[in-house]
């Protein structure tokens, strides 16, 4: 999106943009061999084991004959922005600066399509590095509605995945996200009001408050991830939009009898929509 030979400065490119000026120039520090090795392990894990700590998570690795401290376990758990599911104390103290909005799905009969829209982060193993994946989701038809990659976890990303969304799709009436600062901060959350969306969150650490995305999160890396050790961000680029092209268009769900999210979202939207 930065063009850096055009004739206006980067700076102001930024500006219009929207996006942090750092993350422009930002160049991410190399993680090491042995690092990358326990990430995508602990990764493997935290989909099968969600409730699983860096406690338990390190006892899981030793196991596997992956000695590692349980302090060095939390640490790569931060850099990969997962944290363990379970009830904690003081879970609805927000952020300093940022407000949490309380989750507005408990009990809501979700029946259409653009009536709840969903949004989340995941971290995505590579070769010699790593990346992050953020979707927009249709709650009812399952349907990835825009999704980017990005090397930080600075809220710019979230904010263009969210416009694409938008201008792609119309609006929902609820967009539900986890309590992450991206999604807390003011210039995402200003996004929504401006557009007169209801704003809802999960409960801190409650995984089933956004289940349907960590479904999609599993398939994804399972099916498509897991798969590949890709050579650098524009091949991981290239081969998820790949996957995700598939999983909307092609891939059978059989919460959705058997049809595809194309099929529920398109079939399901208002006339004027659909056309």
């Amino acid at each position: 999106m930065i063009d850096r030979g055009h004739d206006l400065p980067i700076r102001k490119q930024a500006e219009v943009l929207q996006i942090s000026r750092s993350t422009v120039y930002y160049q991410p520090r190399p993680v090491s061999d042995s690092d990358l090795v326990l990430m995508r392990r602990i990764d493997e894990l935290h989909l099968e084991y969600p409730f699983a700590g860096s406690r338990m998570l390190r006892d899981l690795l030793s196991r596997q004959g992956l000695e590692v401290g349980r302090r060095h376990v939390k640490t790569l758990m931060r850099k990969m922005a997962i944290e363990a599911i379970y009830r904690r104390p003081s879970t609805s103290r927000p952020a300093p600066g940022h407000r949490i909005y309380p989750y507005l799905l408990r009990g809501l009969a979700i029946t259409r399509p653009n009536q709840v829209w969903a949004m989340d982060i995941t971290y995505i193993p590579m070769a010699r590095g790593f990346v992050y994946l953020a979707a927009v989701v249709d709650w009812f038809s399952r349907r990835v509605l825009a999704w980017r990659l990005s090397i930080t976890l600075e809220a710019a990303f979230c904010i263009q995945t969210l416009d694409e969304a938008l201008s792609s799709h119309g609006r929902p009436e609820i967009f539900n996200t986890d309590q992450g600062a991206q999604f807390t901060s003011e210039a995402f959350t200003a996004r929504l009001k401006q557009n007169e969306i209801a704003i809802s969150m999960d409960g801190k650490g409650r995984w089933r408050d956004n289940v349907f995305v960590e479904r999609i999160w599993k398939s994804i890396k399972y099916e498509e991830v897991y798969l590949h050790a890709y050579g650098s961000v524009s091949e991981a680029r290239t081969s998820i939009g790949n996957y995700l092209a598939f999983y909307n268009s092609i891939r059978p769900h059989s919460s959705l009898k058997a049809q595809t999210p194309d099929q529920v979202y398109f079939h399901r939207l208002p006339q004027t929509r659909a056309a």
